[in-house]
């Protein structure tokens, strides 16, 4: 087909944006997030907030593009895509989170009719241990990017870093942190407990109606670099998709376990690996 058939073309794909850092290994951060939309039948845009270096073994290096340049990739994509959902990752410093508040302008209220569904999830600390945010960042996300969000998806180490708050032990924890983070703006959130020491792997979505469970047996494997990124961008492509946000929750959840399920026989470097989210030939 050449360009004379264009106007023939009335097929419309659902559009969803991530705003993250690059993984230069390819398991999380927009790379994972668009192996995520792609997964899920949803077309992916991005826009790049951070460079990395790093592999299976850790990050290497971290450089923050100036945020004249994320500005304009937000601003590219969507003066140009009918943008329906945006998950935003790593964003690193002060000054790029001020420049994303700014830039999705319109796009700004989580209500309904009010613009995109924006879901974020705090990229704050590598699987490897590794910081990725520059002193100010918290204060900047709290106070700004909060008011902005559908759904906010935080591990417990990042609900208590939001809230200068010991790491939740047990459920209780969990749902008392995640009422707490719900008063400072988002619509919802959606506390990981993965790490918990628990023969359960449990997520508890806290809104205003109440908190909602979501458990599914643990599963054994190195390879969970990724997870975050999976979830969240699961979340939104479901909610593009048509769900409601218990749903589309519900659906990622399972699909992070499928992907787990997949790649944790997977060797792929000398370090731990990614989640697979596509079925391997």
């Amino acid at each position: 087909m050449d360009r004379g058939h264009a106007e023939g073309v009335t097929q419309r794909l659902a559009v969803a944006l991530t705003i993250a850092g690059s993984d230069s290994g390819g398991g999380a951060g927009v790379q994972g997030d668009l192996k995520t939309f792609t997964a899920l039948g949803v077309y992916g845009a991005s826009a790049v907030t951070a460079l990395t270096a790093q592999n299976t073994k850790g990050v290497r290096v971290v450089h923050y593009p100036p945020a004249l340049v994320v500005a304009a990739q937000i601003e590219a994509v969507l003066e140009d895509f009918a943008v329906a959902a945006i998950k935003i990752g790593m964003l690193g410093t002060a000054e790029i989170v001020h420049t994303v508040v700014d830039t999705l302008g319109e796009l700004r209220s989580p209500l309904p009719g009010g613009g995109a569904f924006i879901v974020y999830d705090p990229v704050m600390i590598a699987s490897s241990g590794d910081a990725l945010g520059r002193e100010g960042l918290v204060e900047a996300v709290r106070q700004e990017l909060f008011p902005l969000l559908a759904c906010l998806t935080p591990n417990l180490a990042e609900a208590a870093a939001l809230l200068d708050e010991p790491v939740a032990q047990n459920e209780a924890d969990m749902a008392r942190q995640g009422a707490a983070l719900l008063k400072l703006g988002p619509r919802a959130v959606l506390v990981k407990g993965g790490h918990l020491d628990a023969a359960e792997a449990v997520d508890l979505l806290v809104t205003a109606q109440g908190v909602r469970r979501y458990a599914s047996p643990r599963i054994a494997s190195p390879n969970l670099h990724g997870t975050g990124c999976a979830l969240s961008s699961a979340i939104a492509a479901n909610v593009v998709l048509g769900m409601a946000l218990p749903e589309a929750a519900a659906a990622a959840k399972t699909f992070v376990g499928e992907a787990i399920e997949r790649g944790r026989g997977v060797k792929l470097g000398a370090g731990d690996g990614p989640v697979i989210q596509a079925k391997l030939r």
